[in-house]
């Protein structure tokens, strides 16, 4: 759980304080302790990893007054024991992939000096109106937590949102800067792309655009409208400065009954290049100059009661070019997405999984079981396999425990994740070390109060 600030009272604070340090009293503090421990068990011959790390933050909110309000909040991460995530596999000359998204991404090496600023913003509220600028968390459609690891992403920018009523909620942003998980620094926009793994350019050579995407912001609108209960629109556009706009439009309908309901829910993407694609330089681009792809999604869940549901999710990538999205930002907002892995960087991909979740009746207890399947093209084909993935299966297991009473707050999380190649992978390692035929395990215990 991203440790996002508790939201000061939207009333104002105009009642007078005693004193100055009266005035501080009044604000709100939030502490998260939280412990993970992650092990990846790939195929025989390959390198197999663990890591234990430990972090706690703090953050504060100060009262609101005349609808504004400054937060604040920081984050230190501990390396508790852990294989040495900067050793290349023998046999593939490839580093870990998993485990050390844990620490700092970009320093391996670093265990200990692993603390960073999250949050520094003022807030303004005013009846259905939210102004935020400063370093925030958010959570859109394509810039979100991310949360499989310690800490989230954060972004850096003017973010707003208006409810003129029940029925209508209006979003916007202007972003500048980023902070990716796993890492500790603040990068400005075009810089937060490339810290992840870069895969290869359509022309199969290692792309190289790391530090290179010439970008100086990045623009988000949405809409969501609800006209009737059971209906909701949802619309959002995003301007990636130079490099790519993107588009969803998102219909949900549910279908009530008087023991059970029904959602259908359909999606749409688009995607284009604009500008330079990032840079001028060809072997330099982030995205080819006039590349689009077009990207469908359908979902139908049945729910029964809040004991147990079932959705099955379907995703289709046309094959005009690849979906891009920088890793760094956020996880797919594609229906089939499941936990450890992601379908950016594909395009003429055909995904189909079925997600059960169930609910304990008397326990806080809640389960989630997925299985998936995730058509890709050839592995050499770079054009449209930006990272060189085999066709696979992919299995999830979740289980969550939230205790309530005295300890409430507390919580237990555990995943594991199992993937298993079908396509070919022409008996080359590279194709499949920490890609597929691996178990991922997950056990997370964290503290929030």
């Amino acid at each position: 759980m991203a440790m996002g600030l508790k939201e000061v009272s939207e009333h104002d604070s105009s009642k007078k304080y005693k004193n100055v340090g009266d005035f501080f009293k009044k604000g709100e503090f939030e502490g998260h302790g939280r412990y993970f421990f992650m092990a990846t068990d790939n195929s025989k011959g390959l390198s197999d990893f663990y890591a234990n790390a430990f972090g706690m933050g703090i953050g504060y909110s100060m009262p609101r007054f005349h609808g504004f309000s400054v937060s604040m909040s920081g984050f230190f991460i501990y390396d508790l024991g852990s294989s040495d995530l900067t050793a290349n596999d023998p046999l593939t000359g490839q580093r870990n992939r998993y485990e050390i998204g844990l620490f700092d991404v970009q320093n391996p090496n670093n265990h200990h000096d692993l603390d960073r600023l999250e949050d520094l913003n003022i807030n303004y509220k005013y009846k259905g109106l939210d102004l935020k600028f400063g370093k925030q968390h958010i959570n859109t459609v394509f810039i979100n937590p991310q949360d499989g690891r310690m800490r989230p992403t954060l972004v850096e920018g003017l973010t707003a949102s208006f409810s003129p009523g029940k029925k209508l909620t209006l979003y916007g942003g202007l972003l500048f800067g980023a902070s990716p998980r796993s890492t500790v620094k603040w990068f400005q926009i075009g810089k937060s792309v490339g810290i992840y793994p870069e895969g290869l350019s359509a022309d199969g050579t290692p792309a190289e655009y790391a530090e290179q995407v010439k970008s100086r912001w990045l623009n988000y609108a949405g809409l969501e409208y609800k006209p009737k209960e059971n209906i909701r629109l949802f619309l959002w556009n995003q301007v990636f400065d130079n490099v790519n706009n993107t588009f969803m439009f998102q219909p949900e309908w549910i279908i009530k009954k008087r023991k059970f309901e029904i959602l259908l829910a359909s999606q749409f993407i688009r995607q284009q290049t604009i500008g330079e694609g990032g840079n001028s330089e060809v072997s330099l681009r982030y995205a080819e100059v006039g590349s689009y792809v077009n990207i469908f999604g359908g979902r139908f869940e049945f729910r029964k009661s809040k004991r147990w549901s079932v959705q099955l999710n379907y995703t289709n990538i046309g094959n005009t070019g690849r979906f891009l999205m920088p890793r760094e930002w956020g996880r797919d907002p594609f229906f089939t997405f499941m936990p450890r892995e992601r379908n950016e960087g594909y395009g003429d991909m055909k995904a189909i999984n079925l997600i059960l979740a169930l609910q304990h009746k008397k326990l806080p207890l809640t389960a989630r079981f997925g299985a998936g399947r995730y058509d890709l093209p050839d592995a050499k084909n770079a054009a449209l396999n930006k990272y060189g993935f085999p066709s696979y299966y992919h299995f999830i297991s979740e289980l969550r425990f939230k205790p309530k009473g005295f300890i409430e707050g507390l919580e237990f999380f555990f995943l594991m994740v199992n993937k298993i190649g079908f396509g070919e992978d022409y008996n080359n390692p590279r194709f499949v070390y920490n890609k597929v035929d691996l178990s991922n395990f997950n056990l997370i215990v964290q503290y929030s109060f």
